[in-house]
């Protein structure tokens, strides 16, 4: 289960809207115990991908298609990621998940997403049809790999 607050929607959504048609992305801190994460901050990121991105993730299953074109993929860089990780460390948060967006696309990871998965992640992914942000999905990885529905609780703390 991901707990989240109803704040962190006025950063996800507009977000979302902002970089259609191409995916937005960025990285979610907080805490985690045994089943449960608390997102505590949401932190936007540049979408980074582009022709070098996809040349390295060229073995990837589901990658063959992609091209240098944001609008169906996205990448944080390795820098970006480093420079969140000594902040989460520095608040004694932890990276609990990544989030990115779906242009004209459904919030369920594609085969892509799938393989880039790490394992202790949640991966919340934003609808975003014709521009306005729809449907907000979060997804875990099981033990063989594969995504499963994440339950989602909103929290007024």
């Amino acid at each position: 289960m991901l707990e989240i607050h109803p704040h962190h929607l006025q950063i996800l959504r507009p977000h979302a809207e902002r970089t259609y048609p191409e995916e937005c992305c960025g990285l979610l801190l907080g805490t985690r115990n045994r089943d449960r994460k608390i997102l505590i901050d949401v932190i936007p990121t540049e979408n980074s991908w582009n022709q070098e991105a996809a040349q390295s993730f060229r073995e990837i299953s589901g990658s063959k298609e992609r091209e240098a074109s944001k609008n169906r993929s996205f990448s944080i860089a390795p820098k970006e990621m480093l420079r969140v990780q000594k902040e989460a460390r520095d608040r004694a948060l932890d990276i609990i998940g990544i989030y990115h967006s779906h242009p004209d696309s459904p919030a369920i990871p594609s085969e892509f997403d799938r393989a880039i998965a790490w394992s202790t992640y949640s991966y919340l992914i934003i609808s975003v049809p014709q521009g306005q942000a729809g449907e907000l999905l979060s997804w875990t990885l099981d033990d063989h790999h594969q995504f499963q529905p994440e339950e989602l609780r909103f929290v007024d703390r």
